[in-house]
């Protein structure tokens, strides 16, 4: 307002002026922002002020107290120096304090007065009074008295008063007191202990032993809460029944590992004098080792107590998971008391209160949800237990539960503290749990009993419960879900301090459920049995056809190596049926029961079933290596029916003329049929890639992986807050052997109905191809038996242009020409073929020469000569079977018959080829059994248990995929290979032409 009577051109100076300096004051606050925005302070601690000095806790510094004050007690704040009163305070550290006068140089103790004193001061300027007097500053309305006065508590008889603790008051004195001595003075010959005072005759404790052992450290040290109140409270507890005193006495029992030694006078044993020596007294709710007055610590000493306590007697309370009755709460609530004896509260045990390992409370509540497997894990800070537990707290554990006229009740929980020695030696650690000693208080962390000379000092050592375990044991044949009392065991671990801040501590809190699992292994050792003994008898008949396959009669050392493999093969499929089948019962039973009548195996009770997995694993493995061999050292050889079509003028070479000789025989036919038979080798029904991505598929984003955790729980996703149970490797195995079966059955009726109806079926195309070619295929997997495709072209030759190909295929469409089978009016090209032994020893005779073993061609040194002296053998033998195809070798003829249907199903043979050879009709195709074709079944089951063996070792489903896949590539690599050659070496057919 002040520019509105300016001319235009001063507006426009002050305009400029005005902007220059808001620019200014800009500049002038950033400059000096940007110098204060350091963020740094020198480091103060309150302890390290000076004594005029005190540490203010919203500047974080050292500040100087006003006139006439020093730091008082704590060190953030400032009190008035002795001789000088406080007349001003707000709460603030800021105080004003003022001189006392010459004739009151005294301070009240609540330091706002001053006031004569009688009887001199005190170091901090207070009115100082002798023992047994009280100080009074005051009268009874709280008017100051212009003088203190000391008044004389009386300890005489009717009165028995000393001052108490802050000297302000007459108190009676401690009761022991006055009934031993009939004073407030505990002397001679009477004993003063832990505040108390005995008589040294009449019902005493034997002895005392304030010394604490730790036998992890093979160490023990006299520890000052022992000292100071062992014996005191175990008087107070025989002599007067105090039951503060009995807690205390039991507490120390509890921290000594409830350890008893007839020979040795300490906690227990005076716990255990008491007692023996209060049989008179009535049980508490007629349990007999509980008495009254007394804590309940023990269940007895006798032999064979323990099994009798945890198996004899089940909860009154059933478990369901569905229903209108769905109980899956485990209720424990524990009674907790102090070191002093005092009872604090009933509290569940719900929040970790038995958990050392900080987590969600969801995930901490999940350790008592029925039917869930719980494992805990961590590494704490001995400093932060230190922190978090400077005293210890007792706990007596009870399973809340409601009857059938609902009615609550509590059922104590037996502990198994394996720290516990009697008459030094660790029982509790014994396999027999006859020779357990069950104990009921437990605690989680001592950091007292360690201390030496001044409970106020760190401990030397501490005491750590590490291992905590929930055991729920399952009644047998129960249809109810009932269950035997549960049972705590706890080993607790010393641990020397040195330097807290660094060192740590490993703890673990589980809950385990059992059942007995003694009818299962029966029921499995009985189907193991039975299908073995079959798996013998499969073996024994394969065996059987093996011999007549070779023709040999005889039973040597390979006979009985071939029954070990045959067997080993059979045996692995009896332990995959029985693996699969018991892992699904245990997922379906154990997944989808109501009433709770079956728990899963423990992981040690796993090992069995993980070694039934490993047997049949092992044993595959040694069959389908067996047929790797076997299908690359098969004979085969492809008989070419093409002829010539006549003669050609032929250049001779170093006679420098021609000849006429026969048209040559192309051998590209060959070479494609061999190519084709070279692909067919690893042709599988199901496709390796999709099966192992789909079963990867479904356990890891569909979340089939799920119902392999050890809870009730049969969601297929879990949110990340909730706990996620271990997983069992019974049901790991059983819905990933679930999944790849499927999946692996699915593609397979897909290829057998679909694909190879519709798109391609590659084993029936190459017997179309060996026709179209004019070739077939003589092969033989065993010494007298293989396998005869029948390719020959009913138009007589096949080596023929594209127009005639067509016309001749066109005539076959239209049926204007002869069948395709070998006999006659009939379709069929497939044979299994058994062959005589003089056929077979004529056709080794000529294979010898083809494979240039022996005979002539190892004396020739041109390898032209040995590659010329092939091929006449590769011809010769190419006539030979040709002609015996024809039966033009009557000596070596062969007859067509179909097979029994029990010579199908026993998979052999029962007729001999004597002088005959036999060819059997077949019209599906089992020339395929040398390929992987025909033992999809063997693959499918090899590559299952590959898969959930790795993972079995591993837990990680993805890298069992990824290592499946890889060694069914390696194995189909191998498998070419091998093929290639032997398909190579016994055709002649150049490697280089197989692709």
């Amino acid at each position: 307002m002040a520019t509105r009577g300016l001319t235009p051109m001063a507006m426009a100076v002050w305009s400029i002026l005005s902007g220059g300096a808001v620019i200014a004051l800009f500049l002038l606050f950033f400059s000096r922002v940007s110098q204060a925005q350091t963020f740094s302070f020198p480091f103060q601690q309150p302890e390290k002020c000076n004594p005029n000095h005190y540490f203010d806790i919203s500047v974080l510094s050292c500040v100087p107290c006003g006139a006439n004050q020093r730091q008082d007690a704590r060190g953030t704040s400032c009190v008035c120096l002795p001789g000088f009163q406080m007349i001003s305070s707000n709460g603030s550290p800021a105080i004003i304090c003022k001189k006392c006068p010459e004739d009151r140089k005294g301070v009240t103790k609540d330091g706002w007065n001053c006031i004569s004193c009688p009887h001199g001061l005190t170091a901090e300027g207070k009115c100082y009074c002798p023992a047994g007097h009280i100080l009074v500053e005051r009268n009874v309305s709280g008017m100051l008295l212009s003088e203190a006065t000391c008044e004389l508590c009386d300890e005489k008889e009717d009165s028995f008063t000393v001052p108490n603790a802050l000297g302000n008051r007459c108190i009676r004195c401690e009761p022991t007191f006055i009934n031993t001595s009939k004073s407030c003075a505990c002397s001679e010959p009477n004993i003063l202990t832990g505040g108390l005072c005995f008589s040294n005759t009449g019902n005493f404790p034997p002895c005392r032993i304030s010394t604490t052992r730790y036998g992890e450290l093979g160490m023990s040290l006299t520890s000052e809460w022992f000292a100071k109140y062992l014996q005191s409270s175990a008087v107070a507890c025989r002599m007067y029944a105090n039951l503060t005193s009995c807690q205390v006495l039991g507490n120390m029992c509890v921290m000594n590992m409830n350890s008893y030694d007839s020979a040795t006078c300490d906690a227990c044993r005076l716990f255990q004098f008491i007692f023996e020596n209060t049989a008179s007294l009535s049980p508490v709710h007629s349990i007999s080792f509980w008495r009254q007055n007394l804590p309940w610590l023990f269940y007895g000493d006798q032999l064979g107590l323990a099994p009798q306590i945890l198996t004899t007697t089940p909860l009154p309370t059933n478990f369901s998971f569905k229903g209108e009755n769905q109980n899956t709460k485990l209720k424990f609530v524990a009674a907790s008391y102090d070191i002093r004896g005092n009872f604090l509260k009933w509290q569940t045990l719900e929040g970790g209160i038995l958990q050392l390992c900080p987590d969600t409370e969801t995930r901490l509540n999940a350790a008592y949800s029925f039917g869930t497997t719980y494992q805990q894990n961590c590494e704490i800070s001995i400093s932060k237990i230190l922190t978090d537990f400077p005293t210890p707290i007792f706990y007596d554990v009870y399973l809340e539960y409601t009857d059938e006229n609902q009615h609550q009740y509590i059922w104590a929980v037996p502990v198994l503290n394996l720290n516990l020695q009697h008459n030094k030696r660790f029982v509790n650690q014994d396999s027999s749990s006859g020779m357990w000693l069950l104990t009921r208080r437990i605690f989680l962390v001592d950091a007292v009993s360690g201390r030496e000379n001044d409970l106020g000092s760190q401990p030397k050592v501490i005491r750590i419960a590490t291992q905590i375990s929930l055991s729920i044991n399952l009644v047998p044949n129960t249809k109810n879900g009932n269950i035997y009392p549960p049972l705590i065991t706890i080993a607790y671990r010393d641990i020397d301090i040195k330097d807290p801040k660094s060192q740590s501590v490993e703890v673990s809190f589980s809950v385990k459920y059992e059942m007995n699992q003694g009818e299962a292994h029966v029921q499995t050792d009985i189907a193991l049995g039975v299908l073995g003994g079959l798996a013998v008898l499969a073996a024994l008949l394969k065996t059987a056809a093996w011999k007549r396959r070779i023709g040999s009669p005889m039973i040597d050392l390979q006979t009985v190596m071939k029954f070990l493999v045959y067997y080993a093969g059979d045996l692995a499929n009896v332990f995959f049926i029985i693996t699969v089948g018991t892992g699904l019962y245990w997922l379906i039973f154990f997944k989808a029961q109501t009433s709770v009548s079956v728990l899963l195996p423990m992981t040690v009770q796993e090992e069995r079933f993980v070694t039934y997995v490993g047997c049949a694993f092992a044993l595959k493995a040694l069959q389908f290596l067996h047929k790797l061999v076997s299908q690359t050292t098969i004979d085969i050889f492809f008989i070419d029916w093409e002829r010539p079509k006549g003669k050609v003028l032929k250049a001779v070479e170093g006679e420098g003329g021609v000849r006429s000789a026969t048209v040559p025989v192309s051998i590209w036919r060959t070479y494609f049929v061999a190519n084709e038979w070279n692909e067919i080798q690893t042709v599988r029904k199901i496709n390796s890639l999709f099966q192992v991505l789909t079963v990867l598929f479904f356990l890891e984003v569909v979340g089939f992986k799920n119902l392999a955790l050890m809870d009730l729980s049969s969601s297929l996703s879990r949110s990340p807050r909730s706990y996620i149970a271990p997983d069992s490797r019974i049901l790991r195995y059983a819905v990933s052997a679930a999944l790849w079966l499927v999946i692996g059955i699915i593609q397979i009726v897909f290829f057998a109905v679909f694909y190879e109806r519709f798109i391609e079926d590659k084993i029936r195309q190459f017997v179309d191809l060996c026709t179209m070619s004019n070739i077939s295929v003589f092969l033989l997997s065993h010494r007298c038996f293989g396998y005869y495709i029948h390719g020959r072209s009913v138009h007589g030759h096949s080596d023929t242009n594209m127009e005639e190909m067509n016309m001749n295929l066109k005539r076959e469409a239209e049926n204007l020409c002869s069948q395709r089978g070998l006999v006659p009016n009939t379709d069929g090209q497939t044979f299994q073929i058994a062959i005589s032994s003089q056929m077979r020893q004529h056709y080794d005779r000529i294979h010898e020469t083809l494979m240039r073993k022996n005979g002539p061609a190892r004396l020739l040194t041109s390898s032209a000569s040995t590659f010329e002296h092939s091929i006449r053998a590769y011809h010769t033998m190419n006539k030979f079977l040709g002609s015996f195809i024809d039966h033009v070798h009557k000596e070596m003829d062969y007859f067509i018959k179909d097979k029994l249907l029990l010579e199908r199903i026993l998979g052999m043979e029962f007729m001999e080829p004597m002088e005959k050879s036999i060819f059997y009709n077949d019209e599906s195709y089992s020339f395929s059994s040398v390929l992987y074709y025909g033992n999809e079944a063997t693959l499918l089951i090899f590559d299952l248990l590959f898969f959930c063996v790795v993972d079995l070792a591993c837990q990680n489903f993805v890298l069992a995929a990824f290592l499946t896949y890889l060694q069914q590539e390696i194995f189909r690599f191998i498998r070419n290979t091998a093929g290639q050659k032997n398909l190579a070496s016994k055709t002649l057919v150049d490697q280089r032409f197989l692709i």
